[in-house]
């Protein structure tokens, strides 16, 4: 056993007001209620976050929020870590209660991204109800959906969250993007923690300056989808990416701009997986159809 999900995630940014509009008029979270580091928390279900986003100076994804089953988990991780001279920072409790949790600490992969690694819940039992009417989302023990992670040291950090948090891989691709045989493709590797949720973590292997390539939520159903598609693009936010179905996790979905400089995947119908029975897959196209890319200038 390992990391149970990816719990939340964690963004810094100078306009917190943009980032209240995008959530809650746009994709329709559930705004949290006060937080004691002033942060703004976004809920999507019965936890009192599961995005944070912090008051800065910049624009940027600031850490992923990995969650333990227990106190001995937890523990057996931060041995890991330690034992590998990986340097490990145990918050104080202020912080944890922060993150709403019992323990928290802090370190950072190969690559230099921030994991937050926490163990015991800490619940308001409020109930989700968003303020555009989606239905809901695939939450629970399945966490907060995935993220996707700059890791140029591509096969050393695979080989970190393996080791050090007990993920494994489902699959992964790699991609060319030139047509030229002489450039190396692109390499992902696609991340289960202890869910049955396809992945929780991807890793790419190219650097991206705002920290996140993208991080996914999954409703309920695909109205919510096609809802959330027609608010964007009605309040001016650059669609990344068109509608379209992936081929190794058959989610539906379509990719949209953040405030953060990095693209949100608002997806539906997402692959849970029985993993006694599942074989590692190596995928040669990233899509069935449709996710037609434009890039914005802000990426």
């Amino acid at each position: 056993m390992g990391a149970n999900s990816l719990g939340y995630i964690v963004i810094e940014s100078a306009d917190l007001d943009s980032w209240r509009r995008f959530g809650l008029d746009t994709i329709g979270l559930m705004a949290g209620g006060d937080a004691p580091d002033g942060s703004l928390r976004l809920r999507l279900d019965e936890r009192p976050f599961r995005i944070t986003v912090l008051p800065g100076r910049t624009e940027r994804f600031l850490a992923t929020g990995w969650e333990f089953s227990d106190r001995e988990q937890f523990e057996k991780c931060l041995g890991s870590l330690r034992s590998a001279d990986v340097p490990v920072q145990l918050a104080d409790p202020a912080e944890a209660a922060a993150r709403c949790a019992t323990q928290l600490a802090r370190c950072a992969d190969p690559a230099g991204n921030t994991l937050e690694l926490y163990w015991g819940r800490v619940l308001d039992y409020k109930p989700f109800a968003s303020p555009q009417g989606v239905s809901g989302f695939v939450t629970g023990n399945l966490g907060l959906g995935h993220v996707v992670l700059p890791a140029p040291q591509l096969e050393t950090c695979r080989g970190f969250y393996q080791r050090h948090l007990g993920l494994a891989v489902t699959d992964e691709m790699w991609l060319d993007l030139t047509g030229n045989p002489n450039d190396p493709p692109l390499g992902l590797y696609f991340m289960h923690a202890d869910n049955p949720r396809h992945h929780s973590l991807a890793l790419m292997g190219a650097p991206v300056p705002s920290g996140c390539v993208h991080f996914m939520i999954e409703t309920r159903t695909v109205d919510d989808v096609g809802r959330t598609l027609d608010r964007c693009m009605s309040h001016g936010v650059h669609i990344s990416s068109t509608l379209g179905r992936h081929s190794n996790d058959l989610l539906i979905s379509f990719y949209a701009l953040t405030p953060g400089g990095f693209d949100i995947e608002f997806g539906c119908m997402g692959m849970q997986v029985d993993w006694s029975r599942w074989v590692p897959t190596r995928s040669l196209v990233s899509d069935l159809w449709g996710h037609r890319w434009t890039p914005s200038a802000m990426k």
